[in-house]
């Protein structure tokens, strides 16, 4: 099966049981990750949708399209958790906020420093 054809059985599956959370890594092998968020929730706009990413630059894309969170990798596993578990825990108001633009509670988590650091020094 091919990815695009994966993607497609994954979106009906989840018709059945609506997930209560989507991790979205923005890098996908055959579809941008920002037409999977889009297709999420127009689908399910309530749906918190926290997107993983790699590429810069993404913060202000990720906050007018109404992400839940935006994580940069390398990724913080723990604090990845947290925010997991605080946007499951989080009202349907503070959702439609969101999704109306107006302010909510956003969570960025950047590329751990250390790892930042790391590289730097690894490039030079």
């Amino acid at each position: 099966m091919n990815h695009g054809g994966w993607w497609q059985l994954k979106l009906h599956l989840a018709a059945a049981a609506p997930p209560d959370l989507v991790l979205l890594d923005l890098k996908l092998p055959e579809e941008n990750g920002w037409d999977i968020f889009g297709r999420l929730t127009r689908k399910w706009p309530l749906l918190p949708v926290v997107v993983i990413t790699a590429r810069p630059n993404q913060l202000f894309t990720a906050l007018v399209a109404g992400v839940a969170a935006l994580l940069e990798k390398p990724l913080a596993i723990p604090k990845m958790l947290q925010t997991i578990s605080r946007l499951l825990c989080e009202s349907v108001e503070t959702r439609l906020a969101r999704m109306a633009g107006k302010v909510a509670q956003f969570h960025y988590l950047p590329a751990r420093p250390e790892a930042q650091a790391i590289g730097a020094a690894g490039t030079g």
